[in-house]
Protein backbone atom coordinates (compact mmCIF):
# COMPACT_ATOMS: atom_id res chain seq x y z
CA UNK A 1 0.00 0.00 0.00
CA UNK A 2 1.47 3.32 -1.07
CA UNK A 3 1.49 6.06 1.55
CA UNK A 4 0.25 9.41 0.36
CA UNK A 5 2.86 12.10 0.69
CA UNK A 6 2.58 15.88 0.84
CA UNK A 7 1.29 17.69 -2.24
CA UNK A 8 3.34 20.29 -4.12
CA UNK A 9 2.16 23.12 -6.38
CA UNK A 10 3.57 21.24 -9.37
CA UNK A 11 1.21 18.36 -8.57
CA UNK A 12 -1.75 20.71 -8.85
CA UNK A 13 -0.58 22.18 -12.11
CA UNK A 14 -0.15 18.78 -13.75
CA UNK A 15 -3.49 17.60 -12.35
CA UNK A 16 -2.19 14.58 -10.41
CA UNK A 17 -3.39 15.99 -7.09
CA UNK A 18 -6.85 16.96 -8.26
CA UNK A 19 -8.56 14.31 -6.07
CA UNK A 20 -6.78 15.68 -2.99
CA UNK A 21 -7.78 19.24 -3.93
CA UNK A 22 -11.41 18.21 -4.29
CA UNK A 23 -11.31 16.43 -0.92
CA UNK A 24 -9.85 19.51 0.80
CA UNK A 25 -12.50 21.76 -0.75
CA UNK A 26 -15.26 19.37 0.32
CA UNK A 27 -13.95 19.25 3.87
CA UNK A 28 -13.61 23.01 4.15
CA UNK A 29 -17.11 23.45 2.81
CA UNK A 30 -18.47 20.87 5.23
CA UNK A 31 -19.84 18.89 2.32
CA UNK A 32 -21.02 15.30 2.11
CA UNK A 33 -18.20 12.74 2.38
CA UNK A 34 -16.97 11.56 -0.98
CA UNK A 35 -17.84 8.12 -2.30
CA UNK A 36 -18.98 7.04 1.15
CA UNK A 37 -21.74 4.77 -0.10
CA UNK A 38 -19.59 2.74 -2.49
CA UNK A 39 -17.62 1.04 0.29
CA UNK A 40 -19.14 -2.01 2.01
CA UNK A 41 -18.38 -1.73 5.71
CA UNK A 42 -19.66 -5.23 6.44
CA UNK A 43 -16.69 -7.47 7.26
CA UNK A 44 -14.23 -4.69 6.38
CA UNK A 45 -10.74 -4.93 7.87
CA UNK A 46 -8.23 -2.29 8.91
CA UNK A 47 -6.31 -2.90 5.68
CA UNK A 48 -9.49 -2.63 3.58
CA UNK A 49 -10.40 0.73 5.11
CA UNK A 50 -6.92 2.20 4.78
CA UNK A 51 -6.67 1.04 1.16
CA UNK A 52 -10.02 2.70 0.42
CA UNK A 53 -8.80 5.93 2.00
CA UNK A 54 -5.68 5.80 -0.15
CA UNK A 55 -7.62 5.15 -3.35
CA UNK A 56 -10.08 7.95 -2.65
CA UNK A 57 -13.04 5.54 -2.53
CA UNK A 58 -13.82 6.33 1.11
CA UNK A 59 -13.63 9.10 3.66
CA UNK A 60 -13.51 8.77 7.41
CA UNK A 61 -16.78 10.65 7.68
CA UNK A 62 -18.44 8.27 5.23
CA UNK A 63 -17.12 5.25 7.10
CA UNK A 64 -18.32 6.52 10.46
CA UNK A 65 -21.74 7.45 9.12
CA UNK A 66 -22.12 3.95 7.68
CA UNK A 67 -21.43 2.37 11.08
CA UNK A 68 -23.74 4.83 12.83
CA UNK A 69 -26.48 3.86 10.40
CA UNK A 70 -25.98 0.20 11.24
CA UNK A 71 -26.09 0.94 14.96
CA UNK A 72 -29.34 2.80 14.41
CA UNK A 73 -30.81 -0.05 12.36
CA UNK A 74 -29.84 -3.05 14.48
CA UNK A 75 -29.07 -2.11 18.06
CA UNK A 76 -32.36 -0.79 19.44
CA UNK A 77 -34.59 -2.03 16.64
CA UNK A 78 -34.58 -4.97 14.26
CA UNK A 79 -32.87 -7.78 16.22
CA UNK A 80 -32.50 -5.33 19.16
CA UNK A 81 -29.00 -6.53 19.97
CA UNK A 82 -28.64 -3.91 22.71
CA UNK A 83 -24.88 -4.02 22.29
CA UNK A 84 -24.29 -0.27 22.40
CA UNK A 85 -24.27 1.69 25.64
CA UNK A 86 -23.20 5.14 24.45
CA UNK A 87 -22.62 6.42 20.92
CA UNK A 88 -19.83 8.98 20.68
CA UNK A 89 -21.73 12.25 20.07
CA UNK A 90 -18.65 13.75 18.41
CA UNK A 91 -17.96 10.80 16.12
CA UNK A 92 -18.74 12.64 12.88
CA UNK A 93 -16.87 15.75 14.03
CA UNK A 94 -13.81 13.63 14.89
CA UNK A 95 -14.09 11.87 11.53
CA UNK A 96 -14.03 15.19 9.68
CA UNK A 97 -10.89 16.19 11.57
CA UNK A 98 -9.24 12.90 10.58
CA UNK A 99 -10.25 13.50 6.96
CA UNK A 100 -8.61 16.93 7.09
CA UNK A 101 -5.45 15.42 8.55
CA UNK A 102 -5.41 12.73 5.87
CA UNK A 103 -5.85 15.29 3.10
CA UNK A 104 -2.77 17.15 4.25
CA UNK A 105 -0.49 14.22 4.99
CA UNK A 106 -2.01 10.77 4.53
CA UNK A 107 -2.60 8.19 7.23
CA UNK A 108 -1.78 9.69 10.61
CA UNK A 109 -1.52 6.53 12.69
CA UNK A 110 -1.72 2.76 12.74
CA UNK A 111 -5.46 2.92 13.45
CA UNK A 112 -6.27 6.06 11.45
CA UNK A 113 -10.07 6.41 11.55
CA UNK A 114 -10.68 2.82 12.65
CA UNK A 115 -14.04 2.79 14.51
CA UNK A 116 -13.60 1.02 17.86
CA UNK A 117 -16.27 -0.48 20.10
CA UNK A 118 -14.99 -0.12 23.67
CA UNK A 119 -16.36 -2.06 26.63
CA UNK A 120 -17.93 0.37 29.08
CA UNK A 121 -15.69 -0.89 31.87
CA UNK A 122 -12.93 1.43 30.63
CA UNK A 123 -12.84 5.14 31.37
CA UNK A 124 -13.10 7.72 28.60
CA UNK A 125 -12.60 11.41 29.26
CA UNK A 126 -15.16 12.46 26.65
CA UNK A 127 -17.93 9.87 27.19
CA UNK A 128 -19.65 8.49 30.30
CA UNK A 129 -18.43 5.30 31.94
CA UNK A 130 -21.27 3.31 33.52
CA UNK A 131 -19.97 -0.25 34.11
CA UNK A 132 -23.33 -1.54 32.85
CA UNK A 133 -25.14 -0.10 35.86
CA UNK A 134 -27.91 2.44 36.35
CA UNK A 135 -25.99 3.58 39.42
CA UNK A 136 -23.33 5.21 37.21
CA UNK A 137 -25.62 6.51 34.47
CA UNK A 138 -24.03 9.58 32.87
CA UNK A 139 -20.94 9.41 35.08
CA UNK A 140 -17.90 11.23 33.64
CA UNK A 141 -14.53 10.38 35.16
CA UNK A 142 -12.79 12.94 32.91
CA UNK A 143 -9.79 10.66 32.32
CA UNK A 144 -8.83 8.06 29.71
CA UNK A 145 -7.72 4.53 30.43
CA UNK A 146 -4.25 3.77 29.09
CA UNK A 147 -5.54 1.64 26.22
CA UNK A 148 -7.85 4.51 25.22
CA UNK A 149 -4.89 6.89 25.21
CA UNK A 150 -2.87 4.49 23.09
CA UNK A 151 -5.67 3.93 20.59
CA UNK A 152 -6.26 7.67 20.30
CA UNK A 153 -2.52 8.20 19.74
CA UNK A 154 -2.79 5.68 16.90
CA UNK A 155 -5.65 7.89 15.62
CA UNK A 156 -8.43 5.39 16.23
CA UNK A 157 -11.95 6.70 16.66
CA UNK A 158 -13.97 5.39 19.62
CA UNK A 159 -17.35 5.25 17.88
CA UNK A 160 -19.23 3.82 20.86
CA UNK A 161 -18.96 2.18 24.24
CA UNK A 162 -20.59 -1.21 24.59
CA UNK A 163 -22.95 -2.69 27.12
CA UNK A 164 -21.47 -5.14 29.59
CA UNK A 165 -22.73 -7.48 32.28
CA UNK A 166 -23.26 -5.25 35.31
CA UNK A 167 -19.95 -4.68 37.09
CA UNK A 168 -18.34 -7.23 34.76
CA UNK A 169 -20.41 -10.38 35.10
CA UNK A 170 -22.78 -12.09 32.62
CA UNK A 171 -24.84 -10.20 30.02
CA UNK A 172 -27.54 -8.31 31.96
CA UNK A 173 -27.37 -4.94 33.71
CA UNK A 174 -29.61 -2.45 35.49
CA UNK A 175 -28.30 0.26 33.18
CA UNK A 176 -29.55 -1.26 29.91
CA UNK A 177 -31.36 -4.59 30.18
CA UNK A 178 -30.18 -7.62 28.17
CA UNK A 179 -27.46 -7.95 25.53
CA UNK A 180 -28.51 -10.38 22.79
CA UNK A 181 -26.55 -12.84 20.69
CA UNK A 182 -26.17 -11.53 17.14
CA UNK A 183 -26.65 -15.02 15.66
CA UNK A 184 -29.78 -15.80 17.66
CA UNK A 185 -31.20 -12.89 19.71
CA UNK A 186 -33.05 -15.39 21.87
CA UNK A 187 -29.76 -16.77 23.19
CA UNK A 188 -27.15 -15.27 25.48
CA UNK A 189 -24.07 -13.55 23.99
CA UNK A 190 -21.80 -14.82 26.77
CA UNK A 191 -20.31 -12.17 29.00
CA UNK A 192 -19.36 -9.86 30.36
CA UNK A 193 -17.99 -8.34 27.12
CA UNK A 194 -21.14 -9.45 25.30
CA UNK A 195 -21.83 -5.98 23.94
CA UNK A 196 -18.46 -5.79 22.23
CA UNK A 197 -18.93 -9.35 20.93
CA UNK A 198 -22.38 -8.82 19.44
CA UNK A 199 -21.45 -5.35 18.18
CA UNK A 200 -18.31 -6.40 16.31
CA UNK A 201 -20.02 -9.55 15.00
CA UNK A 202 -22.91 -7.48 13.59
CA UNK A 203 -20.53 -4.93 12.06
CA UNK A 204 -21.60 -2.05 14.30
CA UNK A 205 -17.90 -1.15 14.56
CA UNK A 206 -14.70 -2.39 12.96
CA UNK A 207 -12.74 -3.66 15.97
CA UNK A 208 -13.44 -3.99 19.68
CA UNK A 209 -11.95 -4.10 23.15
CA UNK A 210 -13.09 -6.57 25.79
CA UNK A 211 -12.03 -7.35 29.34
CA UNK A 212 -11.32 -10.87 30.57
CA UNK A 213 -11.27 -11.80 34.25
CA UNK A 214 -12.41 -15.39 33.78
CA UNK A 215 -13.28 -15.58 30.10
CA UNK A 216 -15.09 -12.39 29.16
CA UNK A 217 -13.16 -11.80 25.94
CA UNK A 218 -13.03 -15.36 24.70
CA UNK A 219 -16.59 -16.35 25.59
CA UNK A 220 -18.33 -13.57 23.65
CA UNK A 221 -15.84 -14.03 20.80
CA UNK A 222 -16.52 -17.77 20.59
CA UNK A 223 -20.32 -17.38 20.39
CA UNK A 224 -20.04 -14.49 17.91
CA UNK A 225 -17.67 -16.06 15.34
CA UNK A 226 -14.91 -13.66 16.34
CA UNK A 227 -11.23 -13.68 17.20
CA UNK A 228 -10.67 -12.96 20.89
CA UNK A 229 -7.29 -12.70 22.59
CA UNK A 230 -6.73 -12.85 26.33
CA UNK A 231 -3.09 -11.74 26.61
CA UNK A 232 -0.52 -12.74 29.19
CA UNK A 233 -1.58 -10.87 32.32
CA UNK A 234 1.21 -8.20 32.36
CA UNK A 235 1.08 -7.40 28.63
CA UNK A 236 -1.73 -4.81 28.49
CA UNK A 237 -2.28 -2.02 31.01
CA UNK A 238 -5.46 -2.07 33.10
CA UNK A 239 -5.17 1.56 34.22
CA UNK A 240 -8.55 3.29 33.95
CA UNK A 241 -10.53 0.03 34.06
CA UNK A 242 -12.79 -0.98 36.96
CA UNK A 243 -11.13 -4.11 38.38
CA UNK A 244 -12.64 -7.34 39.65
CA UNK A 245 -9.78 -9.69 40.51
CA UNK A 246 -6.49 -7.97 39.65
CA UNK A 247 -4.51 -11.22 39.58
CA UNK A 248 -6.65 -12.35 36.63
CA UNK A 249 -8.04 -9.10 35.09
CA UNK A 250 -6.80 -8.13 31.65
CA UNK A 251 -7.99 -6.53 28.40
CA UNK A 252 -7.55 -7.49 24.78
CA UNK A 253 -8.79 -7.40 21.17
CA UNK A 254 -12.10 -8.70 19.85
CA UNK A 255 -12.06 -8.61 16.07
CA UNK A 256 -13.35 -10.37 12.98
CA UNK A 257 -9.88 -11.38 11.76
CA UNK A 258 -6.62 -12.45 13.33
CA UNK A 259 -4.73 -9.75 11.45
CA UNK A 260 -6.89 -7.02 12.96
CA UNK A 261 -6.38 -8.52 16.43
CA UNK A 262 -2.62 -8.42 15.88
CA UNK A 263 -2.73 -4.81 14.66
CA UNK A 264 -4.74 -3.76 17.70
CA UNK A 265 -2.40 -5.62 20.04
CA UNK A 266 0.54 -3.79 18.46
CA UNK A 267 -1.08 -0.55 19.61
CA UNK A 268 -2.16 -1.44 23.15
CA UNK A 269 0.60 -3.77 24.41
CA UNK A 270 3.53 -2.76 26.55
CA UNK A 271 4.76 -1.15 29.74
CA UNK A 272 2.69 1.48 31.52
CA UNK A 273 3.96 3.00 34.79
CA UNK A 274 0.34 3.45 35.86
CA UNK A 275 0.04 -0.36 35.98
CA UNK A 276 3.42 -1.52 37.29
CA UNK A 277 2.78 -5.23 36.63
CA UNK A 278 3.24 -4.42 32.93
CA UNK A 279 6.96 -4.00 33.64
CA UNK A 280 7.17 -7.78 33.20
CA UNK A 281 6.40 -7.24 29.51
CA UNK A 282 9.60 -5.27 28.87
CA UNK A 283 11.70 -7.23 26.39
CA UNK A 284 8.77 -9.57 25.65
CA UNK A 285 6.95 -7.48 23.02
CA UNK A 286 7.98 -8.04 19.38
CA UNK A 287 8.42 -5.17 16.96
CA UNK A 288 5.07 -6.13 15.46
CA UNK A 289 2.61 -8.92 16.11
CA UNK A 290 0.94 -8.25 12.77
CA UNK A 291 4.10 -8.27 10.66
CA UNK A 292 5.00 -11.76 11.86
CA UNK A 293 1.77 -13.49 10.82
CA UNK A 294 2.41 -16.41 8.47
CA UNK A 295 -0.10 -18.76 6.88
CA UNK A 296 2.45 -21.56 7.30
CA UNK A 297 2.88 -21.05 11.04
CA UNK A 298 1.35 -24.40 12.02
CA UNK A 299 3.85 -26.49 10.07
CA UNK A 300 5.82 -28.51 12.61
CA UNK A 301 3.92 -27.12 15.62
CA UNK A 302 3.20 -29.55 18.46
CA UNK A 303 -0.35 -29.14 19.73
CA UNK A 304 -1.89 -30.98 22.69
CA UNK A 305 -5.66 -31.53 22.55
CA UNK A 306 -7.60 -31.24 25.82
CA UNK A 307 -10.78 -33.29 25.38
CA UNK A 308 -11.90 -33.61 28.99
CA UNK A 309 -14.64 -31.06 29.79
CA UNK A 310 -13.64 -28.54 32.42
CA UNK A 311 -17.32 -27.91 33.18
CA UNK A 312 -18.37 -31.10 34.95
CA UNK A 313 -22.07 -30.23 34.58
CA UNK A 314 -22.13 -30.56 30.80
CA UNK A 315 -23.96 -33.59 29.44
CA UNK A 316 -21.55 -35.27 27.04
CA UNK A 317 -24.42 -37.23 25.46
CA UNK A 318 -26.42 -34.09 24.61
CA UNK A 319 -26.95 -32.94 21.04
CA UNK A 320 -25.29 -29.60 21.79
CA UNK A 321 -22.13 -31.24 23.12
CA UNK A 322 -21.99 -33.63 20.18
CA UNK A 323 -22.35 -30.79 17.66
CA UNK A 324 -19.51 -28.85 19.22
CA UNK A 325 -17.39 -31.99 19.43
CA UNK A 326 -17.92 -32.56 15.69
CA UNK A 327 -16.62 -29.05 14.96
CA UNK A 328 -13.62 -29.73 17.19
CA UNK A 329 -12.81 -32.96 15.38
CA UNK A 330 -12.92 -31.09 12.09
CA UNK A 331 -10.65 -28.39 13.54
CA UNK A 332 -8.13 -30.98 14.76
CA UNK A 333 -8.10 -32.49 11.29
CA UNK A 334 -7.46 -29.06 9.77
CA UNK A 335 -4.55 -28.45 12.15
CA UNK A 336 -3.00 -31.74 11.06
CA UNK A 337 -3.55 -30.88 7.39
CA UNK A 338 -1.68 -27.64 8.02
CA UNK A 339 1.37 -29.55 9.24
CA UNK A 340 0.89 -29.59 13.01
CA UNK A 341 1.56 -32.63 15.16
CA UNK A 342 -1.66 -32.96 17.12
CA UNK A 343 -2.31 -35.49 19.87
CA UNK A 344 -4.42 -35.91 22.98
CA UNK A 345 -3.01 -34.96 26.37
CA UNK A 346 -4.27 -35.08 29.93
CA UNK A 347 -3.46 -32.38 32.50
CA UNK A 348 -3.55 -33.67 36.10
CA UNK A 349 -6.41 -32.12 38.05
CA UNK A 350 -8.02 -30.50 34.98
CA UNK A 351 -11.45 -31.34 36.43
CA UNK A 352 -10.79 -28.91 39.33
CA UNK A 353 -9.86 -25.88 37.25
CA UNK A 354 -13.29 -24.22 37.22
CA UNK A 355 -13.84 -24.87 40.91
CA UNK A 356 -10.46 -23.42 41.87
CA UNK A 357 -11.00 -20.33 39.74
CA UNK A 358 -14.41 -19.75 41.30
CA UNK A 359 -12.94 -19.88 44.81
CA UNK A 360 -11.33 -16.43 44.50
CA UNK A 361 -13.79 -14.12 46.19
CA UNK A 362 -11.08 -12.38 48.21
CA UNK A 363 -9.68 -9.65 45.94
CA UNK A 364 -12.73 -7.78 44.69
CA UNK A 365 -13.93 -5.58 47.55
CA UNK A 366 -10.53 -4.13 48.44
CA UNK A 367 -9.53 -3.39 44.87
CA UNK A 368 -12.94 -1.98 43.90
CA UNK A 369 -12.95 0.38 46.87
CA UNK A 370 -9.41 1.51 46.03
CA UNK A 371 -10.37 2.13 42.41
CA UNK A 372 -13.49 4.12 43.34
CA UNK A 373 -11.38 6.23 45.71
CA UNK A 374 -9.28 7.35 42.71
CA UNK A 375 -12.26 8.61 40.72
CA UNK A 376 -13.49 12.17 40.51
CA UNK A 377 -16.69 12.43 42.58
CA UNK A 378 -18.19 8.99 41.81
CA UNK A 379 -21.84 8.44 42.77
CA UNK A 380 -20.79 5.47 44.93
CA UNK A 381 -17.50 5.04 46.74
CA UNK A 382 -17.54 1.45 47.98
CA UNK A 383 -18.67 -1.96 46.79
CA UNK A 384 -20.88 -2.22 49.87
CA UNK A 385 -22.69 1.03 49.05
CA UNK A 386 -23.26 -0.17 45.49
CA UNK A 387 -24.85 -3.35 46.75
CA UNK A 388 -26.89 -1.59 49.43
CA UNK A 389 -28.42 0.70 46.81
CA UNK A 390 -30.83 -2.13 45.98
CA UNK A 391 -30.66 -1.27 42.29
CA UNK A 392 -28.15 -3.83 41.02
CA UNK A 393 -29.51 -6.67 38.86
CA UNK A 394 -30.68 -9.41 41.30
CA UNK A 395 -28.36 -12.12 39.98
CA UNK A 396 -25.37 -9.77 40.10
CA UNK A 397 -26.33 -8.52 43.56
CA UNK A 398 -26.41 -12.08 44.87
CA UNK A 399 -22.91 -12.68 43.54
CA UNK A 400 -21.58 -9.39 44.90
CA UNK A 401 -22.92 -10.16 48.38
CA UNK A 402 -20.53 -13.11 48.54
CA UNK A 403 -17.60 -10.74 47.95
CA UNK A 404 -18.21 -8.44 50.90
CA UNK A 405 -16.12 -8.74 54.04
CA UNK A 406 -13.42 -10.83 52.40
CA UNK A 407 -9.80 -9.81 52.00
CA UNK A 408 -6.57 -11.22 50.65
CA UNK A 409 -5.46 -11.71 54.25
CA UNK A 410 -8.06 -14.41 54.83
CA UNK A 411 -6.72 -17.99 55.18
CA UNK A 412 -8.93 -19.09 52.30
CA UNK A 413 -6.97 -16.84 49.94
CA UNK A 414 -3.76 -18.70 50.71
CA UNK A 415 -5.50 -21.98 49.90
CA UNK A 416 -6.66 -20.51 46.60
CA UNK A 417 -3.15 -19.32 45.74
CA UNK A 418 -1.64 -22.72 46.52
CA UNK A 419 -4.24 -24.47 44.35
CA UNK A 420 -3.66 -21.97 41.55
CA UNK A 421 0.10 -22.51 41.64
CA UNK A 422 -0.43 -26.26 41.45
CA UNK A 423 -2.51 -25.80 38.30
CA UNK A 424 0.21 -23.65 36.77
CA UNK A 425 2.83 -26.26 37.57
CA UNK A 426 0.72 -29.07 36.14
CA UNK A 427 0.06 -27.14 32.94
CA UNK A 428 3.66 -26.13 32.30
CA UNK A 429 4.91 -29.61 33.26
CA UNK A 430 2.52 -31.22 30.78
CA UNK A 431 3.80 -28.88 28.07
CA UNK A 432 7.37 -29.82 28.93
CA UNK A 433 6.67 -33.53 29.08
CA UNK A 434 5.15 -33.58 25.61
CA UNK A 435 7.31 -30.80 24.13
CA UNK A 436 4.18 -28.80 23.33
CA UNK A 437 3.93 -25.39 21.75
CA UNK A 438 0.28 -24.98 22.74
CA UNK A 439 -2.89 -26.66 23.92
CA UNK A 440 -6.14 -26.56 21.97
CA UNK A 441 -9.72 -27.13 23.12
CA UNK A 442 -13.25 -25.84 22.62
CA UNK A 443 -13.89 -22.49 24.30
CA UNK A 444 -17.32 -23.89 25.17
CA UNK A 445 -18.31 -27.54 24.89
CA UNK A 446 -21.92 -26.52 24.30
CA UNK A 447 -23.70 -23.77 22.29
CA UNK A 448 -25.07 -20.77 24.24
CA UNK A 449 -28.38 -21.43 25.98
CA UNK A 450 -31.62 -19.45 25.54
CA UNK A 451 -32.11 -16.33 27.64
CA UNK A 452 -34.44 -17.03 30.56
CA UNK A 453 -37.64 -14.96 30.78
CA UNK A 454 -36.81 -13.91 34.35
CA UNK A 455 -33.13 -13.10 33.85
CA UNK A 456 -33.66 -9.46 34.89
CA UNK A 457 -35.63 -10.25 38.03
CA UNK A 458 -34.53 -13.63 39.38
CA UNK A 459 -31.35 -13.89 41.48
CA UNK A 460 -31.01 -17.49 40.23
CA UNK A 461 -32.39 -17.62 36.66
CA UNK A 462 -32.44 -21.04 35.02
CA UNK A 463 -30.65 -19.98 31.84
CA UNK A 464 -27.75 -22.47 32.00
CA UNK A 465 -25.36 -19.60 31.41
CA UNK A 466 -21.80 -20.60 30.33
CA UNK A 467 -22.71 -24.27 29.91
CA UNK A 468 -19.63 -26.24 28.85
CA UNK A 469 -17.24 -23.47 29.91
CA UNK A 470 -13.53 -24.24 29.36
CA UNK A 471 -12.23 -20.68 29.76
CA UNK A 472 -10.81 -20.78 33.30
CA UNK A 473 -7.49 -22.41 32.44
CA UNK A 474 -6.02 -19.23 30.96
CA UNK A 475 -6.83 -16.79 33.81
CA UNK A 476 -5.92 -19.34 36.46
CA UNK A 477 -2.45 -19.79 34.97
CA UNK A 478 -2.01 -16.25 33.65
CA UNK A 479 -1.08 -17.75 30.28
CA UNK A 480 -2.36 -16.24 27.00
CA UNK A 481 -5.26 -17.79 25.09
CA UNK A 482 -6.66 -17.07 21.63
CA UNK A 483 -10.15 -18.02 20.44
CA UNK A 484 -10.82 -18.24 16.70
CA UNK A 485 -13.96 -19.22 14.74
CA UNK A 486 -14.25 -22.99 14.22
CA UNK A 487 -17.50 -23.14 12.28
CA UNK A 488 -21.16 -23.41 13.21
CA UNK A 489 -23.58 -25.91 14.67
CA UNK A 490 -26.50 -27.17 12.59
CA UNK A 491 -28.57 -24.37 14.15
CA UNK A 492 -26.14 -21.73 12.86
CA UNK A 493 -24.53 -21.01 16.22
CA UNK A 494 -20.79 -20.21 16.23
CA UNK A 495 -18.21 -22.50 17.82
CA UNK A 496 -14.84 -21.27 19.11
CA UNK A 497 -11.49 -23.06 18.99
CA UNK A 498 -9.07 -21.93 21.70
CA UNK A 499 -5.26 -22.06 21.71
CA UNK A 500 -3.32 -21.64 24.98
CA UNK A 501 0.45 -21.15 25.19
CA UNK A 502 3.23 -20.22 27.60
CA UNK A 503 3.55 -16.64 28.88
CA UNK A 504 4.26 -13.99 26.25
CA UNK A 505 3.69 -16.33 23.29
CA UNK A 506 0.99 -14.12 21.76
CA UNK A 507 2.93 -13.85 18.50
CA UNK A 508 3.02 -17.64 18.18
CA UNK A 509 -0.66 -18.08 19.09
CA UNK A 510 -1.71 -15.38 16.65
CA UNK A 511 0.37 -17.14 14.00
CA UNK A 512 -1.38 -20.44 14.70
CA UNK A 513 -4.78 -18.74 14.63
CA UNK A 514 -3.94 -16.92 11.42
CA UNK A 515 -2.84 -20.11 9.65
CA UNK A 516 -6.01 -21.89 10.75
CA UNK A 517 -8.22 -18.92 9.82
CA UNK A 518 -6.71 -18.54 6.36
CA UNK A 519 -7.15 -22.23 5.60
CA UNK A 520 -10.69 -22.64 6.94
CA UNK A 521 -12.37 -19.24 6.50
CA UNK A 522 -15.09 -20.08 9.04
CA UNK A 523 -16.07 -16.52 9.91
CA UNK A 524 -19.41 -15.36 8.50
CA UNK A 525 -21.60 -12.44 9.61
CA UNK A 526 -24.92 -12.95 11.40
CA UNK A 527 -28.05 -12.98 9.21
CA UNK A 528 -29.80 -10.73 11.74
CA UNK A 529 -27.78 -7.68 10.59
CA UNK A 530 -27.55 -7.70 6.77
CA UNK A 531 -26.11 -4.88 4.64
CA UNK A 532 -28.17 -1.70 4.54
CA UNK A 533 -29.55 -0.34 1.29
CA UNK A 534 -28.10 -3.04 -0.92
Amino acid sequence: MKTRGKVSLRDFFDGSALPSLILIIALVAGGVPLAAQSFAVEEATVADVHAAFESGDLTCEGLVESYLARIDAYDKQGPRLNAIAIVNPRAVEEARALDAAFASGGLTGRLHCIPVLLKDQVETSDMPTTYGSALFAGYMSERDGTIVTRMKEARALIIAKTNMGEFASRYVGSGFGIIRNAYDPGRNPSGSSGGTGSGVAANLGLIGIGEDTGGSIRGPAAVASLVGLRPTLPLVSRFGMMPANPTTDTMGPMTRTVMDAAILLDVIAGYDPNDPVTAYSVGQVPDSYAAGLDAGALAGARIGVIREPMDRSVDTTSDGFQQVRARMEAAIGALRDLGAEVFDVTIPGIERVSTIFGANSYETEEVTDAYLAELRDPPYRTLASILLSGRVNPWRAAGMADLLGKTTRDPGYLEYLLDREQVRTDVIATMAEHDLDAFVYATFDHPPAPIADDVETNPAPNDRYALGDNRSLSPLTGFPALTVPAGFTDDGLPVGLEFLGRPFTEAMLLGFGYAYEQATNHRRPPPTAPPLGR
